[in-house]
Order: C-alpha cells, then sequence, then structure tokens
C-alpha cells in the first residue's frame, strides 16, 4: 500500500513539473472569450507584435521573476508588450479566465488572437523562444540584418 501511494506521488509530481511554467497553446473555443476579458482590462494587442498580460499577486517571488525577465526582454525587443495585472484586483477576470496560480501569462498576437498561456514560472528558453518567434528584432522592419 505504502509503495503504491509512493508511485502515485512521485507520478503527481512528475506530472506537475512538466506542466508547470510551460507554454500551452489556446483552445480556440476560449480564445475569443479570453481576448474580450482582457481587453476588458485594458490589454490592447494591436499595439505591439506580442502581448504579455501577467496576472499575480504581491507576494509571488516567480512573479517578480518573471516580470523581470519580460522586462530584459523588452529591452532588446521593442514589440513586446508587457501588462501586469493584480489578480487580487481583478477576481472576476481571475474566475473567468480559470487562472489557479500566479503567475499566469496569457500571449496574444497583434490581431488579438490568444496564442497560448502558461501557469507558474515560464520556462525562460521557452519564453525566449516564443518572443523571438514574434517579435522582430530592432531594425527587421527595415530589411537590415541585426
Amino acid at each position: 500500500m505504502l509503495g503504491g501511494a509512493l508511485a502515485l506521488t512521485a507520478l503527481a509530481a512528475w506530472w506537475q513539473r512538466r506542466r508547470d511554467g510551460a507554454v500551452r497553446g489556446a483552445d480556440d473555443a476560449r480564445g475569443r472569450t479570453t481576448t474580450a476579458v482582457l481587453e476588458g482590462l485594458g490589454v490592447r494587442p494591436g499595439e505591439a507584435d506580442l502581448t504579455v498580460v501577467q496576472f499575480s499577486t504581491a507576494f509571488c517571488g516567480p512573479c517578480r521573476a518573471t516580470r523581470a525577465r519580460l522586462q530584459q526582454l523588452q529591452a532588446t525587443r521593442p514589440g513586446l508588450a508587457h501588462l501586469d495585472v493584480d489578480a487580487e484586483s481583478h477576481l472576476d477576470a481571475v474566475r473567468e479566465l480559470d487562472v489557479r496560480r500566479t503567475p499566469t501569462l496569457f500571449y496574444l498576437d497583434r490581431a488579438g488572437t490568444l496564442l497560448g498561456r502558461s501557469s507558474g514560472a515560464p520556462r525562460p528558453d521557452e519564453l525566449t523562444a516564443l518572443v523571438e518567434a514574434h517579435v522582430p528584432a530592432p531594425g527587421a522592419r527595415e530589411g537590415r540584418d541585426v
């Protein structure tokens, strides 16, 4: 019995680690609703190539680390917009968007299409790859190589 409990615990821990911070694709059925809720919070995806909306709380350590990483990426990618939403002050949106932990990030392209979301601190390599895939490097729009 103890062995079964240990195996189940190990499986649950493995599953949690695999999902923690991983960027998951958007569900098309919920994508429009999600975009509408985010726009109600003041998100304007048409103003940037990639908009990252981060739901955070005041005492969340991973939230601060994620915010710092996004600020670093913004310094090199001006087409990246980051909006930090206080989850405790926007409980209706938290419920509607099924935000269960912080940080939870939503990724929207310029057309307002939900590209994906992540719960927990995003993996730095995945976050960087997502930004690089959707936000051109400075000078790339003018046709220059950077």
